[in-house]
């Protein structure tokens, strides 16, 4: 079984950061590629981003690239999620998942079966 917690949220202004922690236990971390996503009051669930089980592949949405970036921190068994440039479109509840189906992270929340309960961003204009 797999549990996971994540934690950073909170209110940022437009422009500032915010650093995203999700914190895994359970062997699945670290065999298994790790996605983040979103969910917006009244959207559909997004992807973020994803990391393969090594680290060593990353890979976003458009409208993040550039801006977010995902790391595995394997000593303490979490995922990161550096978020700069923040926009207020970036707001959402963020969850990270785990995907046991792919090598690098699939972009369909269908393919992850473990969910954290999410950490809300809110960022303002």
């Amino acid at each position: 079984q797999v549990q996971l917690v994540e934690s950073g949220g909170g209110l940022v202004q437009a422009g500032g950061s915010l650093r995203l922690s999700c914190a895994a236990s359970g062997r699945a971390f670290r065999i298994y590629p790790m996605g983040w996503f979103r969910q917006a009051p009244g959207q559909e669930r997004e992807f973020v981003g994803a990391i393969s089980w090594s680290g060593g592949n990353t890979h976003y949405a458009d409208s993040v690239k550039g801006r977010f970036t995902i790391s595995r921190d394997t000593g303490k068994n979490s995922v990161l999620l550096q978020m700069n440039s923040l926009k207020p479109e970036d707001t959402a509840v963020y969850y990270c998942a785990v995907d046991e189906t792919s090598f690098d992270g699939s972009t369909l929340s269908s393919a992850y079966a473990y969910w954290g309960q999410g950490t809300q961003v809110t960022v303002s204009s």
